[in-house]
């Protein structure tokens, strides 16, 4: 069975939701349509005319890429120049494009993480926070017959979250009333007749971005016709999202010595680094793709040394004011995101006996090289 494009950015849209990304980011579907059945995804980290000749060779039908194809507005769509060419074949081909920037950036998970964990950080937290969630109580009444059922139901919708822990709830046994009136189909009792039923009053903590997911598992479960829940908005704050990572090392090592890790974890053969070789670091920065704007920001959160793409000469000289050392291995670091996005899809397909295939885009979009 294959898997409708629709449902596979579902998927993935589980895993780094677009109200995660920042304001204005290019993300979602670019270039033609996801009305079809996928036979083949490929995972890029940039959509090139090299990747688009591999997915066309690949009979791949959805390209999911992290940097967008269309980023600024198109003056024209000339197929006799490169830009209009890769277009033409996209859609000849009938490849979709579809963009997770920031929101795959800033999710649980998502590029910053795996930086940060290639590394062996540990205690980690955003560098700049862009999304907190709210949080909400869930209270429904259940009969007893059916409550695992129920409470099963929304764990696995996404309640109950506190920290580490999962299935979070608090149950109170009682006794419901109602009386069944015209036309209603009751699952317990008779039309017109007053009944009294032993219920749990089953409470639990909900993140509003998950609420309608919840809510639709929970009455999906519940084997009333009518439901009788209450959902609250609670003072305190849920979990906070953002982009970058800043954490430590298990152990302080020389900034060399850090800089040699990152350039065999990240593959690349070259870097730039900014600050004293010998110094000792311990509280470590990452952020994938460019990172010049969050230089000070690292610095104010008492980051030793920061590692993040495309420095520029200025911003150098500033983290040096300030005390903050800088590596600089590239843009392209972000391709870490291929082999990790491609085993999230395979796993959630697979779990749907889905025949859709993921594969990974074999082309090196890495436009320097170090001589």
């Amino acid at each position: 069975m294959l898997t409708n494009g629709h449902t596979i950015i579902q998927l993935l849209e589980e895993f780094a939701p677009k109200h995660l990304a920042m304001e204005g980011d290019k993300i979602g579907l670019q270039v033609g349509t996801l009305n079809k059945e996928i036979k083949k995804v490929m995972v890029t980290l940039d959509v090139l005319e090299e990747v688009v000749d591999e997915a066309i060779q690949e009979g791949v039908d959805l390209l999911i890429a992290h940097h967008a194809v269309i980023f600024r507005p198109l003056k024209n769509l000339r197929t006799d120049l490169p830009a209009g060419r890769l277009y033409e074949k996209l859609i000849k081909h009938d490849i979709a494009v579809y963009i997770t920037h920031t929101n795959l950036d800033v999710a649980p998970g998502g590029i910053n993480d795996l930086m940060a964990d290639a590394l062996g950080l540990i205690e980690t937290e955003p560098i700049d926070v862009l999304h907190t969630e709210q949080l909400k109580k869930l209270v429904v009444f259940v009969p007893v017959s059916h409550h695992d059922q129920v409470l099963q139901a929304i764990a696995e919708a996404g309640a109950g979250w506190i920290g580490k822990y999962s299935h979070c709830t608090f149950n109170m046994e009682g006794t419901g009333t109602f009386m069944p009136r015209d036309g209603a189909q009751p699952f317990i009792g008779r039309e017109g007749e007053l009944e009294k039923v032993e219920e749990v009053r089953l409470e639990t903590i909900i993140s509003s971005d998950l609420q309608n997911r919840v809510v639709k598992a929970m009455l999906k479960a519940h084997p009333y016709e009518e439901v009788a829940y209450d959902i609250y908005p609670l003072e305190q704050a849920g979990k906070s999202y953002g982009l970058g990572r800043i954490g430590k090392l298990p152990n302080p090592i020389s900034l060399k010595e850090l800089a040699d890790q990152v350039k065999g974890v990240f593959q690349v053969n070259g870097l730039r680094v900014v600050g004293e070789l010998n110094r000792q670091v311990k509280k470590v920065a990452v952020l994938g793709g460019d990172g010049n704007s969050y230089v000070s920001k690292a610095a104010f959160k008492g980051a030793d040394v920061l590692v993040t793409g495309d420095i520029y000469y200025h911003t150098a000289h500033d983290a040096i004011a300030s005390g903050l050392a800088l590596i600089d291995p590239g843009h392209n670091v972000e391709k870490i995101m291929k082999k990790a996005l491609r085993e999230i899809l395979m796993t959630k397909l697979q779990k749907t006996k889905s025949e859709t295939q993921v594969i990974i885009s074999k082309v090196n979009t890495d436009p320097f090289q170090f001589l």
